[in-house]
Order: structure tokens, then C-alpha cells, then sequence
């Protein structure tokens, strides 16, 4: 594949209503996590979609051109259209990668391809620092970071986590309230691959940190799949047997 094609969903409520998270993220989360990727010499064509036109935008005609789907949400998962959660399952599940940020533990898309309470989690908003452990050396999401790096304000998040039980685990978080979080982890659903990425709260600047775009870099070429279009068997109607009984 000569370039990937990356789509962008933020749900771009926060930055709309405060002025203080307007401050932060002028243009959305959704451009900052644009620019990060946009000078990449492998990355093809960026789309982008908001809460306001997703219905619109994230049509299969897009996702079917969609290499890597990062998604950002926060307060408005339960308005997100069923029909689009459905599609994006179902591309995850033929092969388009998916990349779940912060908040976005509690979207409907995610909560559907884990099939377990993803919403539940200690946290709180206390601007605690936050140090970042890389736990699997080597991985393709760690390239480029060393053994740890620092967010200096973060939304805490705790364990436990309703997640399943990750496929790797790639990053460990610890914050200065004394709070551990599986704050980086993998699953393949079908044949396409997810990775959770905790950190990336509307009030802090924290998807311009280089550390952050990094992961996000890494992320996004880990979760592209070799073919865009991956013939996944989810099963069917009652089928003969392949040989005949014996008699």
C-alpha cells in the first residue's frame, strides 16, 4: 500500500463551549491529531468528522477507503448514529484499524468490539502529573520513546478498568496521586487491530507533545492493514459438511 488513508472522529463539543478548552484546541482535537500526521510522507489522504456531520461523513464509501480510524469522544457517545457504530464494527472487523483515545474508552464503537463495561474506571480531575511506562520494548507503537516519558498534567485515570484482558499491553501510567492504569493496549477484533491510547484530556495541550504524536504515529502505522479490504468469515446460514457422513 503506497500511502494510508487516516480518518479522524472527534466528537468537538468541549472546544465549541468553553473558552478555556477553545484556548487549548482552537481548530478541535480533531486538527491537532491531523497535524500531527499530515507532514508524514506515508500518510495519504486525512478525513475528518464531528459529532455535527458524522452521520455525513462516515459513510462505507468512506470507511471502505479508511486505512486507520482515530476516534476521540467524550460526554456524547449515546449520540452517535447506531448505523455508523455498526459500519465502523464492521470495518474493524475487515481489516481497518482503530485507534480509541482517552474518553473514548466509553464510545459505543469501542464498547461494542469489547463486549465488556469499558466505561468503568476510577477517575478524577486533579491536574496530577503523569509518567508513561513503555512496557512491551520493541513494539511498533514504542518505536522512538524510551522507557518512560512525562505528561505534566493529566485527568487521572485508575484500575480497575472494564477492559478484557488486552492481546499486549504496551503502556503502564502512573500518577502523582498514586493511581496505575493499563494506559496503552492492544486487541485484534476480526481481522483488524485496536489500540487503546488513555492519555489526551480537552483541557491539556497534550496531543501537541511530541512523546504523544510519536505514539500516535506509531500507532497509526501498527493498525494499518496490509490490504484495505480483508475478507473476514463472521459466519453464516446452516452449510453441508464438506465430506459426506459415513454410512
Amino acid at each position: 500500500m503506497a500511502s494510508i488513508n487516516v480518518t479522524i472522529y472527534n466528537e468537538y463539543f468541549h472546544e465549541q463551549e468553553s473558552p478555556d478548552i477553545a484556548a487549548v484546541y482552537p481548530d478541535g482535537i480533531h486538527q491537532a491529531l491531523a497535524e500531527c500526521l499530515q507532514s508524514e510522507p506515508d500518510i495519504g489522504e486525512l478525513t475528518t468528522a464531528t459529532l455535527e456531520n458524522h452521520r455525513d461523513v462516515l459513510t462505507q464509501a468512506c470507511l471502505d477507503q479508511t486505512d486507520v480510524l482515530i476516534w476521540w469522544g467524550h460526554v456524547k457517545h449515546e449520540e452517535v448514529d447506531q448505523d455508523v457504530v455498526d459500519r465502523v464494527c464492521q470495518r474493524v472487523y475487515n481489516g481497518m484499524g482503530l485507534i480509541v483515545l482517552h474518553s473514548a474508552h466509553a464510545s459505543k464503537v469501542f464498547r461494542q468490539l469489547m463486549g465488556t463495561p469499558t466505561q468503568l474506571l476510577r477517575w478524577r480531575e486533579a491536574d496530577e502529573r503523569c509518567r508513561i511506562w513503555t512496557i512491551a520494548q520493541g513494539h511498533p507503537i514504542t518505536q522512538g520513546l524510551g522507557e518512560s516519558f512525562v505528561v505534566p498534567e493529566e485527568e487521572t485515570y485508575g484500575e480497575q478498568f472494564g477492559i478484557p484482558q488486552p492481546d499486549e499491553l504496551i503502556f503502564i501510567s502512573w500518577f502523582s496521586g498514586g493511581d496505575i492504569f493499563r494506559s496503552g493496549c492492544t486487541w485484534r477484533r476480526g481481522a483488524g487491530k485496536v489500540f487503546y491510547f488513555q492519555n489526551g484530556h480537552e483541557s491539556y495541550p497534550i496531543y501537541y507533545q511530541p512523546e504523544v504524536r510519536q505514539v500516535i504515529r506509531n500507532a497509526v502505522r501498527w493498525a494499518c492493514p496490509p490490504q484495505r479490504q480483508i475478507s473476514y468469515d463472521l459466519g453464516g446460514p446452516n452449510t453441508p459438511a464438506l465430506e459426506p457422513p459415513k454410512a
